[in-house]
């Protein structure tokens, strides 16, 4: 018997039976050639040409446009955002009152007018008069002059506390982010207890704790309940810095560890706090401004504070004369409520998890 393949026909392929005789078969611009392709694969062609074209124009706008920082678009959001417009022109009106006070106020806050001391009575306080929009104090001082000079302690007393806050929060952040370890958390637990406590109240507890109450004390009171929140944010977004590539990268290419923290991770991680320093503001002024209230901030009569004007006068005369304690409570809310909006909107526009 012979072998099948020595017999004649025997593997040859007969006559239409490869592909290569089926021109139907063979879609246009096939390896072959030949024309006849299918509609989808001709559509799929199609929309990857747009969506080429789409890129190409996408890229070009990008290049003549130069890129767009992350702070710039940052500016161009809150340029757009009614809620941080209206935060900032609170903000800015109140630090104008407040650096333009001996300009802007009628009157010297501690001066004593005749024609209003004339009229006090134990049942009776003035109320607006001309030369005196707001009438009188229970001293016979301008009031409008006092809530104008009012507006600068405030400021002196956030922006302090927050700047102290502020240094302190961000080294104990850095130090716990940086090293980890068991440094990053005998701090982190520090924190923790301090978090543990409601804020006015250990605000209360460190002013009772020194032995003559005082601006000062107010000041560091403040700032020492915020300083968990910094350490915390910070701490947390340089541990997040730590495993990104370029950290990675300069670990690789022998970098000292302490260029690192200070060139890389730190300036990367402060975005984050200082938008929170807007916030922290805020309560800064409302925290300084219970103390006050609750007779535990500057015991000196003569000072024009708006926590101590609403808890010695406004409290004390407010059936006499409510509105003592409605200006200064009212300028309270409103410049709060400023930095808040502002706070909120900053932090929407550079955090894109936060956006809407």
């Amino acid at each position: 018997m012979s072998d099948p393949t020595t017999r004649p026909g025997v593997g040859k392929p007969r006559t239409g039976d490869t592909p290569t005789d089926h021109p139907a078969d063979h879609p246009a611009g096939s390896p072959t050639g030949q024309p006849g392709g299918s509609r989808g694969e001709r559509s799929i062609g199609r929309l990857g040409d747009r969506k080429r074209a789409r890129l190409d124009e996408l890229a070009r706008a990008t290049a003549d446009q130069g890129g767009v920082s992350l702070y710039r678009d940052a500016l161009r959001r809150l340029r757009r955002n009614p809620v941080a417009i209206v935060g900032f022109v609170i903000v800015g009106l109140f630090v104008l009152v407040a650096l333009f006070a001996p300009l802007i106020a009628p009157h010297d806050p501690v001066q004593r007018f005749d024609e209003l001391t004339r009229d006090l009575t134990v049942d009776s306080i003035p109320g607006a008069t001309a030369g005196h929009p707001f009438g009188s104090d229970p001293l016979g001082r301008d009031f409008l002059s006092r809530m104008i000079h009012g507006s600068r302690q405030t400021l002196f007393v956030g922006v302090l506390a927050t700047l102290i806050g502020l240094t302190l929060g961000v080294l104990l952040g850095a130090v716990a982010g940086a090293f980890g370890g068991w440094v990053d958390v005998v701090l982190m637990r520090l924190t923790d207890v301090m978090l543990a406590l409601p804020s006015l109240l250990l605000a209360i507890t460190l002013v009772a704790m020194a032995s003559r109450s005082s601006q000062w004390t107010v000041i560091f009171a403040v700032a020492i309940v915020s300083v968990p929140i910094f350490a915390r944010l910070l701490r947390g977004s340089m541990l997040a810095q730590r495993e990104s590539d370029h950290v990675l990268a300069a670990r690789a290419l022998g970098v000292k560890e302490r260029n690192i923290v200070l060139r890389h991770m730190l300036p990367n991680s402060l975005t984050a706090v200082i938008v929170q320093a807007t916030l922290t503001f805020a309560v800064a002024i409302l925290d300084a401004a219970a103390l006050s209230f609750l007779g535990l901030g500057d015991p000196d009569i003569n000072r024009a504070e708006w926590g101590l004007m609403l808890g010695v006068d406004g409290q004390r005369y407010f059936e006499v004369r409510p509105e003592l304690a409605y200006y200064p409570a009212l300028a309270i809310i409103v410049v709060a409520l400023g930095f808040t909006l502002l706070g909120e909107a900053m932090r929407e526009a550079i955090d894109p998890k936060n956006r809407r």
